[in-house]
């Protein structure tokens, strides 16, 4: 192991600059490796405020940065740890606002490095908030993740981050950490950004994995203070559907099949897994490896005695395939989440995607036949492009609410478009003038529950943003608490009913677990809509919206010839 020198660190600014003529290499002050052992923590920053994902991340986890951090962890002399702080439960020390306290994590555990988690814009703020207070530690900082791309990166290199990673990270963290060690100039590792004397180094992009192999699998013991109840899995990285609005771009590169289900067996035998989550947005698109997947997972569970619940993220256009359906039945995948995005073809067509609403509700019923629980995403008021008809807020309301009451969906997610950086949807509406000034309406609203540019009219950003509270509040009521208690009533009449009790179990559970989350929906709803009425972000809001006024005024006036005479 090098031996470590005592580069200064320039604590005066943020980008930490090292005082070298070399490049930017840096070293983290105060963290003399102990025994030969440095120590790395990664950290998924907390989202803004309690929003409709807080429940459901309180019980599984990212897994881009445990990827990360297992990557990490497999460098020979180096102790590493995960901080999720939407999974951070009752033993993890909290600052007065129950937020990890990382004064004391230090204190307990002092690291010379840390990566920071950027897949989701809402928690930039977070993020950077984070970044600083390391720095005043002397620590160093990484940062990576889908936001940080175009002006991003200058603004993270800006706000105490010390190198931004472009791209996957598990083998760039690697060569970065390698660099620091031996005090080589970063400038040699590729799939970098950094700042020196205030300008943008950028090295040679990384090219894209393709063999996963060899690669670890995600390390959850490395989280500590969470609990993870459902775990999530990689199959294939990439998607090439192209929809405008989307950042998951690239060839799709699958791992081998093996692999996923050597890891799931892993999960089942360490930790006594038993639900798990593809993450990917091309389940079945591979069809005999996905067949040849779901034979696999279904002879293990029988040899080992065990019932198992996936859930995966799968096109609508898979329901034709009978054979690929009861495949997925037999291997217990019990949920199917669907990207229907809209019921209106105007804005399918916009968004690049092919389908007619009339044939997304046949095959949503062959997913229903085939024993499916089926969870609808979709996004609502999506700006169409210039000579489109436009749509009022009731003719929308009114084609979502037909929708889903004749999809018969289980359950669903409603949320509004979101400018994300480096989407082709971005692009257009900033080349319209149309998205919400970044000082007035932050990255922190950046998660698809507020309205973020000047929608098409007739339809208002007020509108817009009441519009979703109607469709959620129609689908997750209160009254669903009685229908769980007449499920729990009707559990015994359904016993002795039934002459098939595999379909009656099936039928009863749907029914009562429906129910159940339904009614849990309706308290997260409003007790969202009670911190919405909380929070500045209508007032905020009509400031945007002004400033947006004034500069579409300005632009419209024509400009003064320098020789025109005086007006008094």
């Amino acid at each position: 192991m090098p031996t470590q020198r005592p580069y200064r660190v320039d604590s005066s600014n943020t980008d930490a600059t090292i005082r070298s003529s070399r490049a930017p290499a840096l070293s983290p002050t105060g963290s003399v490796p102990e025994a030969g052992h440095w120590r790395f923590r990664m950290i998924a920053p907390a989202f803004p405020a309690f929003n409709i994902y807080s429940r459901i991340a309180r019980k599984t986890t990212a897994l881009g940065p445990l990827i990360v951090a297992t990557s990490v962890s497999h460098m020979p002399g180096w102790h590493v740890e995960m901080i999720d702080e939407n999974n951070y439960r009752q033993l993890g020390p909290k600052d007065r606002m129950g937020r990890p306290d990382h004064t004391t994590l230090q204190a307990i555990r002092r690291v010379g490095i840390v990566g920071l988690y950027g897949g989701l814009s809402s928690t930039i703020p977070r993020l950077y908030e984070l970044a600083r207070f390391y720095k005043r530690q002397g620590v160093i900082t990484i940062a990576g993740g889908q936001h940080f791309m175009g002006e991003n990166v200058r603004e993270a290199l800006e706000n105490g981050i010390d190198f931004v990673v472009a791209g996957e990270g598990e083998d760039t963290i690697q060569e970065l950490l390698t660099a620091i060690q031996e005090q080589r100039n970063p400038e040699e590792v590729s799939g970098l950004a950094f700042l020196r004397s205030g300008h943008i180094v950028r090295t040679p992009d990384r090219p894209p994995i393709t063999d996963f192999s060899s690669r670890p699998f995600p390390n959850f013991d490395l989280i500590r203070y969470a609990k993870v109840d459902i775990c999530p899995l990689s199959w294939i990285r990439g998607c090439g559907m192209n929809c405008e609005f989307c950042t998951v771009k690239g060839r799709p590169r699958p791992a081998p099949v093996g692999r996923i289900v050597e890891q799931i067996a892993s999960l089942v035998e360490t930790r006594n897994a038993r639900c798990f989550f593809i993450v990917d947005d091309l389940f079945g698109q591979r069809r005999q490896d996905t067949l040849r997947l779901c034979r696999m997972l279904a002879d293990y569970q029988e040899a080992i005695g065990i019932k198992l619940d996936l859930t995966v993220q799968i096109r609508l256009d898979r329901a034709k395939d009978t054979e690929l359906l009861q495949a997925m039945r037999a291997a217990r995948i019990n949920t199917v989440c669907i990207g229907f995005e809209s019921p209106i073809p105007e804005e399918l067509e916009v968004m690049n995607k092919t389908m007619r609403p009339e044939d997304m509700l046949e095959l949503t019923r062959l997913y229903h036949k085939a024993g499916f629980l089926v969870h609808g995403m979709f996004i609502f008021g999506y700006p169409l492009r210039e000579g489109m008809a436009p749509l009022s807020s009731e003719e929308r309301v009114r084609h979502f609410r037909r929708f889903i009451r004749k999809a018969r969906l289980d359950t669903i997610q409603v949320l509004l478009p979101v400018p994300l950086p480096g989407t082709e949807l971005t692009e257009r509406l900033a080349r319209e003038g149309r998205i919400f000034p970044k000082d007035i309406v932050g990255w922190e609203y950046y998660d698809g529950n507020f309205p973020l540019f000047k929608p098409d009219e007739p339809l208002t950003a007020e509108e817009m943003h009441a519009a979703i509270r109607k469709i959620n509040g129609r689908f997750y009521r209160f009254r669903y608490m009685f229908v769980v208690g007449l499920n729990v009533l009707a559990f015994p009449a359904m016993i002795f009913s039934v002459f098939n009790l595999s379909v009656g179990w099936h039928r009863w559970y749907r029914s009562w677990r429906n129910a159940l989350i339904r009614f849990g929906g309706w308290i997260i709803v409003r007790k969202w809509t009670a911190a919405f009425k909380r929070s500045t972000f209508p007032q905020r809001m009509a400031q945007a919206k002004e400033r947006l006024q004034s500069r579409r005024g300005q632009a419209s006036r024509p400009p003064v010839r320098a020789d025109a005479p005086e007006t008094r």
